[in-house]
């Protein structure tokens, strides 16, 4: 065994040096550790501050002034669940759910479509592909009322460029905007094209994530183009499916900005959404009170839509 000059075997002196170099590599991953956890914190604490501050805040002082008469211009009178009582015997609530409900049942098959065509069609790794990846996204990233405003003068039953295409095919267009049997599939024909870029891309992230050898398998079992699809593709972005008409639905239940700009809820009511109402209840009619129940009733609708999603979600999952 070799000795030193200290007289301190070889093997022992490696041996303390290496419990140094244990307690100096422990006490540097500490200190790094409380600083990461320090970070941590601070970045959690400046969202958190402005999550309160603008959600769980708002949500609170909302939930009382729906117990409450409330005008802007008075002070708040305590009603209790009277507005709550009012909104089952308002009939315009209920022709309010009747017409989101309607444009609901029309705008989320056709944005599934629409958005899952678009994305089976581009989901290639070739230039034109990605051009029209950014192309069909820019109406997402537009500015809502200028993206209504087009619309309106595409819309138009006289010069308007839809009813001119539709002259093409001999069709006579109807006055969209200005009959009540048309203006609201009109508004939804303008949401699915001004919204389907973000599904698109969901859809293009689910359709990569399938593994290219369940469709060579299937291919060569003799499966064609839609049974490839329908068997190998649809079940393996049922979860992404799943996701986009979640997202649909609770968009579909908070549209108003379409029918406010192009319609001002008419003709006859008949594009009156439930977001709508409550804009007009709490602004037109200074019914602070009534609009924050009625925005509580919504939340309900959309929470017991998200909740059946989330349940269906976890069982296709287990």
């Amino acid at each position: 065994m070799g000795v030193v000059e200290d007289g301190m075997p070889d093997r022992q002196r490696r041996n303390q040096n290496h419990r140094k170099l244990l307690v100096v590599a422990k006490d540097r991953d500490g200190a790094l550790s409380r600083h990461q956890r320090r970070a941590a914190w601070l970045f959690l604490f400046i969202p958190g501050v402005l999550f309160v501050l603008f959600t769980v805040v708002p949500f609170m002082v909302a939930a009382v002034v729906s117990l409450t008469d409330y005008s802007i211009v008075q002070s708040p009178r305590w009603i209790g669940l009277s507005n709550y009582a009012e909104i089952v015997r308002d009939p315009f609530f209920w022709t309010a759910i009747r017409n989101t409900v309607f444009y609901t049942l029309l705008f989320v098959p056709l944005g599934l479509i629409v958005a899952l065509g678009a994305a089976l069609l581009l989901n290639r790794n070739v230039r034109i592909a990605k051009l029209f990846r950014t192309l069909f996204y820019v109406p997402v990233v537009s500015s809502t009322v200028a993206t209504a405003t087009i619309w309106y003068w595409v819309l138009n039953p006289q010069k308007g460029l839809l009813n001119a295409a539709l002259g093409w095919f001999g069709i006579q267009g109807p006055a969209w905007l200005y009959d009540s049997h048309w203006a609201m599939i009109a508004i939804v024909i303008m949401n699915v094209w001004a919204g389907f870029g973000t599904n698109m891309i969901i859809f293009l992230g689910g359709l990569q994530g399938v593994p290219n050898n369940l469709r060579e398998a299937a291919r060569l079992d003799g499966a064609n183009a839609f049974q490839v699809f329908w068997h190998v593709v649809l079940p393996s972005i049922r979860p992404t499916l799943f996701l986009v008409t979640t997202q649909l639905i609770i968009s579909a239940f908070q549209v108003f900005d379409q029918a406010y700009i192009l319609t001002k809820g008419g003709p006859g009511n008949s594009t009156v959404t439930v977001v709508y109402y409550i804009y007009d209840r709490g602004f037109g009619a200074l019914r602070m009170g009534y609009a924050s129940a009625l925005s509580f009733v919504l939340f309900a609708i959309i929470f017991v839509f998200s909740l059946i999603n989330m349940r269906i979600t976890n069982k296709e999952e287990s």
